[in-house]
């Protein structure tokens, strides 16, 4: 666990290096950000949080993919959890599927806690802690959701800014280049941003934040175009079959344009 700012920790699980954020807030309240990824993680995190007083009094899931929704009864099993009000209406969609992907890459969650999130109406998290601002866009699962601390800079982007994996669309959207450019360009606006927290991958300041932007923008703006991509972080067998999936679907909107 590591402080990134003050009274914001992160988290690194092995699996799929998956982030976990924890945000300190008064009389030893926190808010929980995606914590994953297996039992034991979240039992570590829950012995991490009560070796330093804090307690969870609200969660937050930044979208609906399974490695994103997972609770535990070490954690409270009665804090609210919270996700955009797509993201809620998405996980509960897709729930008998993500079961099936828990089951397998993280067997042992107790499923009854499973993705059970409250739609938050409103743009900020209310809570007794440092303001956490929503937000919302469209780009790699519906109803995305970062968090923005503007009193510390700190952005936790969800599954987005990572450098370790490329731009990963919604291929099942209405316009998966057109949303997630719009989504990038939502959190590349964000005023002051000291410290970006990806999903997936490893925590950056403000000088990689906008490499990372500016690299994710050159990777569909090439792709779009039918370019040749050179981004080193498609040296994992995963992630290429993932790009070849989004080259397709680009040559395909190129043929119907």
């Amino acid at each position: 666990m590591a402080e990134v700012a003050p009274g914001v920790f992160v988290a690194t699980a092995r699996q799929y290096t998956t982030t976990t954020t924890v945000v300190a807030g008064a009389d030893g309240g926190c808010l929980v950000i995606d914590p994953a990824v297996t039992p034991a993680d979240l039992d570590a995190l829950a012995a991490w949080l009560s070796a330093r007083g804090l307690r969870p009094v609200a969660g937050w899931s930044t979208h609906p993919h399974w490695d994103h929704v997972l609770w535990s009864r070490s954690l409270g099993a009665d804090v609210v959890r919270y996700a955009t009000p797509r993201a809620v209406a998405a996980a509960a969609r897709e729930l008998h599927s993500s079961l099936g992907d828990v089951d397998r890459s993280a067997p042992g969650h107790d499923l009854t806690l499973f993705a059970r999130l409250e739609p938050l109406l409103g743009a900020e998290i209310a809570w007794d802690g440092p303001r956490a601002v929503v937000v919302a866009h469209e780009a790699h699962a519906p109803g995305h959701g970062a968090l923005f601390l503007p009193e510390t800079g700190v952005l936790v982007a969800g599954d987005m800014c990572s450098d370790i994996e490329i731009p990963l669309l919604d291929i099942g959207a209405a316009d998966p280049f057109g949303g997630y450019r719009a989504g990038l360009g939502a959190l590349a606006a964000l005023p002051r941003v000291r410290v970006v927290v990806p999903g997936h991958g490893h925590v950056g300041h403000a000088a990689e934040f906008r490499r990372r932007v500016a690299a994710d923008f050159g990777y569909l703006d090439a792709v779009e175009a039918g370019h040749d991509v050179g981004d080193p972080r498609l040296a994992a067998d995963w992630l290429r079959r993932e790009h070849e999936r989004q080259v397709a679907l680009a040559l395909d909107e190129a043929r119907t344009d």
